[in-house]
């Protein structure tokens, strides 16, 4: 039996529209575009073009895997496609319950609680089959525990292979929160009878059962935690309770002690990236990160907060190797002290992102850290908010000619924000064109407020800055280093 081909056309948050184009209207529509084309020859050509272009033709198992990177809710429109598609959302081995995809109501209440419905009903249509992964997008209050809870349970209840549950999406769906607001406290004993390998958690308070250690989930192998409390009792019974995880990335942020002695040492021999965001302790030390390929620090930019940049910072001997660095500009106070050991490089590092200005400080800075990258490819630089201002230098420091060490590097990103520091950028450009190198470009990225701007008209100060930018590199001598390509995107 021939099905008809179904054409579907669907916008997100439109109702699906689905309509039968019948096989003689498809051949009526060939001959048109062909007039001169034999119409028994098209025949058998037809008959092939129809197999393949018929959705109801596709295996199940191909529908399903289509079906799996969809959100739920769409997955479940598509139920109006035909009676072959009628239930098989329910058979998709994903279950993807995205609040961002999410109709909008009159009210913020009104769309989570009807939500929260629509999770309920789902999860009570859909035959009790295995789950590969299971996820959670929403915006928590106190009163939906009960409904997080017997969601969590019946993933679990279905050999859900990861589970992921944020509670945080973006800042402009938490702007109406109450004071008294409390995360959601995931119940790690859920998982005690289940398979979970991934386990996902955003924005969550965590309750440990007092046999944590005992519970030995051999199934887990991966954790993702973000926005989360833990102490370090928390820390060590997890990872008991869990002897088959790796960890591949740490990310260690607002960690702070009043006990200035406490002592952090890192030995994990499979990280593969390590992030450190505004840490304060008494002694940091790396013992072994040899898998280590990424390194990212942000520390505040205050005269008060170097010390801890710099204990950080003066490990990076011991991950030399690293291929991808993410840092702040405090390297001429660091330079100018000694801090840096002799004979020291960063020979494998490709990929540098400098939280950076752009005042002969800076420039200081930027040069003494781009003698350690020989063999550097892409720089970054974004802008530097600095709470202090600089550190003084001597006159022979201020006339101090620039020399960038930049044998290797191809490709410099700016992100400027439009109307700040312009000046500064147009002669920083035409400082790079003096180094004796020829990029493969320059890339010019504005910001607003810190976040990239994507889909708008450029402003006035954008284009300025973009002019004033291709005349510095226009206008250089005859026969001096040039840039290969000048490149400004919106992005």
């Amino acid at each position: 039996m021939n099905y008809p081909v179904i054409s579907v056309s669907y916008l997100h948050g439109q109702t699906l529209k689905a309509k039968e184009v019948s096989p003689d209207k498809l051949k009526r529509n060939k001959m048109e575009e062909n007039p001169n084309q034999d119409p028994s020859a098209t025949t058998a050509a037809d008959a092939t073009s129809t197999t393949t272009t018929n959705l109801n033709d596709l295996s199940q198992d191909i529908l399903l895997h289509i079906l799996s990177f969809l959100p739920t809710l769409e997955s479940i429109t598509t139920s109006l496609i035909s009676k072959k598609w009628k239930s098989l959302w329910s058979l998709v081995p994903s279950l993807n319950f995205s609040y961002v995809h999410f109709p909008i109501y009159k009210s913020f209440f009104t769309t989570r609680q009807f939500f929260s419905e629509f999770v309920d009903r789902t999860l009570i249509l859909r035959p009790h089959l295995p789950l590969q992964k299971f996820r959670l997008e929403f915006i928590y209050e106190d009163r939906y525990g009960c409904h997080v809870d017997s969601w969590v349970r019946y993933a679990i209840r279905n050999r859900v292979s990861e589970l992921d549950l944020d509670f945080f999406i973006d800042e402009s769906f938490h702007i109406v929160e109450s004071e008294g607001r409390r995360d959601y406290d995931f119940p790690f004993s859920a998982p005690r009878n289940g398979k979970v390998r991934v386990l996902k958690l955003c924005r969550c308070d965590l309750t440990l059962p007092a046999d944590m250690e005992s519970m030995n989930l051999w199934s887990m192998k991966e954790i993702f935690f973000d926005q989360i409390y833990m102490t370090d009792d928390m820390v060590l019974n997890l990872l008991k309770a869990c002897p088959n995880i790796e960890l591949k990335r740490l990310g260690l942020s607002s960690f702070y002690t009043a006990e200035r002695e406490l002592y952090l040492e890192l030995d994990c021999p499979n990280l593969v990236w390590l992030g450190i965001d505004c840490v304060e302790t008494g002694e940091f030390c790396i013992k072994n990160l040899s898998s280590l390929i990424e390194f990212c620090t942000s520390i505040a930019h205050k005269t008060e907060h170097y010390g801890h940049w710099f204990k950080v910072v003066k490990q990076l001997h011991r991950i030399a190797h690293i291929k991808h660095l993410v840092v702040q500009n405090w390297w001429h106070k660091l330079a100018a002290k000694d801090g840096i050991p002799k004979d020291f490089l960063l020979h494998n590092l490709k990929h540098l992102e400098l939280q950076t200005g752009y005042t002969q400080y800076d420039l200081l800075g930027m040069a003494a850290l781009l003698e350690l990258c020989p063999n550097l490819e892409t720089m970054i630089l974004d802008p530097l908010y600095k709470i202090d201002d600089d550190e003084s230098l001597s006159e022979e420091l201020l006339n101090k000619p620039i020399h960038f060490s930049i044998p290797s590097l191809k490709e410099v990103k700016l992100k400027v924000i439009p109307g700040e520091n312009q000046n500064q950028i147009v002669q920083f450009v035409a400082l790079l064109k003096k180094q004796g190198v020829v990029l493969d470009k320059i890339v010019l990225v504005p910001l607003y407020s810190g976040i990239s701007v994507s889909r708008r008209r450029p402003l006035r100060a954008e284009v300025s800055m973009v002019g004033c930018l291709c005349s510095a590199v226009a206008l250089s001598p005859i026969g001096s280093p040039s840039l290969n390509i000048f490149a400004y995107r919106f992005s």
